[in-house]
């Protein structure tokens, strides 16, 4: 049994749910934070102490226990994806991503926390974004300053650089992961676009192919981007906080490129409803609006001891698994009283 306490913000999540659950599994005691109480009856059901702590809100941190926590993980984010259009205010980045991850840290100087894992998305990347060129950490970043993600990138990117602040101003330990979008059972069924709900092109895909319906590939089928899956993403969380040297940031992405074209027909093979062969319509006249990228994971490989295990295919095997187990439904509840659809 491990006894090492772990305390997580943004427990409410879906990357947070995942992990908890595995946190459980190896023996952690954890406990559960998010703004508000759509996760405390899945967490009490799970024996998982929940608090609710608005990490903008300095004075909410005395809500927390005064115990030793071996380690911070950061997932609490505002982020265009979870955005309508009418509740659009560039000040809300920089009050959760920003002030939000400095209480945090201050809250770990305060408590002697040792380690801050803090996980951030690509998009501080963009201008380095290219079909054949995979980034290294080493890069840099490539902000863009307008469109829907600007304003996250830049909060984001000053979240990074507060937490290696910490590190070398304090001596907390800070790990930074770079994510790519993120696969997995739960969130992708709608998102916020342009801070408009729509339905993702991963969901139309498998709903096309439980249905038998042709699958249509949009514009250009050979473009493609780095993804991960979910439960590569909590592997590599598992390894930061077992691991006492490493620091700094990873990119925990799965280092391949896939294609659209590919994306529909492993979709197909896997849930066309059917013994008929699967049905595919090239559109190249429509834009597919999809960004094109690819990451560099040797530095996580060697220092953090962490490699991918899942391939696309695999990830749905085993996605198409946890839909069937219907033990994350959670999630789907929680997105759809976000969109207002129940």
């Amino acid at each position: 049994m491990n006894s090492k306490n772990i305390i997580v913000f943004g427990a409410s999540g879906f990357i947070a749910t995942y992990l908890i659950d595995e946190l459980l599994n190896q023996g952690f005691k954890v406990t559960a934070s998010d703004i508000n109480d759509i996760g405390r009856e899945y967490y009490k059901n799970k024996n998982v102490k929940f608090i609710n702590v608005d990490i903008t809100k300095k004075s909410d941190f005395e809500k927390l226990e005064q115990c030793k926590y071996y380690a911070v993980v950061h997932l609490a984010a505002c982020q265009p994806a979870n955005v309508g259009q009418e509740q659009y205010d560039a000040r809300d980045y920089i009050n959760v991503n920003v002030i939000g991850t400095l209480n945090i840290l201050d809250f770990c100087k305060q408590n002697q926390v040792g380690k801050i894992i803090y996980a951030s998305s690509h998009r501080n990347t963009q201008g380095l974004w290219s079909d054949n060129k995979a980034i290294r950490e080493e890069d840099g970043r490539g902000l863009k300053y307008s469109g829907e993600y600007a304003m996250f990138s830049i909060s984001e990117s000053a979240a990074q650089d507060c937490v290696m602040h910490y590190q070398a101003q304090y001596g907390l330990t800070g790990v930074i992961f770079r994510l790519p979008p993120v696969y997995g059972y739960g969130p992708h069924t709608e998102i916020f676009k342009d801070g408009k709900p729509i339905k993702t092109g991963f969901q139309i895909f498998i709903e096309k192919a439980m249905a038998c319906q042709p699958l249509e590939i949009w514009g250009n089928g050979d473009v493609g981007r780095d993804i991960i899956y979910i439960k590569d993403v909590v592997s590599a969380f598992i390894k930061a906080i077992t691991n006492p040297t490493v620091s700094g940031l990873f990119n925990i992405t799965s280092g391949n490129y896939l294609t659209l074209r590919a994306q529909a027909e492993i979709i197909a093979k896997l849930f066309w409803g059917a013994t008929t062969q699967p049905i595919f319509i090239e559109r190249p006249e429509l834009s597919n609006g999809m960004d094109s990228f690819i990451y560099d994971n040797n530095k996580a490989a060697q220092e953090l001891e962490w490699i991918p295990k899942f391939t696309f295919e695999d990830m749905l095997i085993d996605y198409k698994k946890e839909m069937e187990s219907k033990r994350y439904e959670y999630l789907l509840t929680k997105r759809k009283t976000m969109f207002q659809l129940t």
